[in-house]
């Protein structure tokens, strides 16, 4: 008798689901092209977000949270030191 093979459980995929309003306007505009182009609403959408997001593949999340030099730096503990050194000087 020949041993049952056992199925291997696939993935579930997981889907997010994002809600966002158009003008009447921006919403005929979409529906005119989906309907020259033969496609859906949801799979325009779709391509235009993954078109978007593809120039932003590239980034680090660093590059997020970039603080020019022009910054003030309150709670750094050096620069904290250094005025604190400067107040006891004697300058009062």
């Amino acid at each position: 008798m020949p041993a049952k093979s056992i199925k291997k459980k696939s993935k579930k995929v997981k889907f997010k689901k994002i809600i966002f309003k158009l003008s009447e306007k921006q919403k005929k505009v979409i529906d005119k092209y989906c309907k020259l182009h033969k496609t859906t609403p949801n799979k325009f959408y779709k391509k235009a977000l993954m078109q978007y997001l593809l120039n932003y593949a590239s980034l680090s999340p660093d590059d997020e949270y970039y603080i020019s030099e022009n910054q003030l730096k309150l709670f750094d503990e050096n620069e904290t030191e250094v005025i604190v050194e400067e107040a006891d000087s004697g300058m009062f």
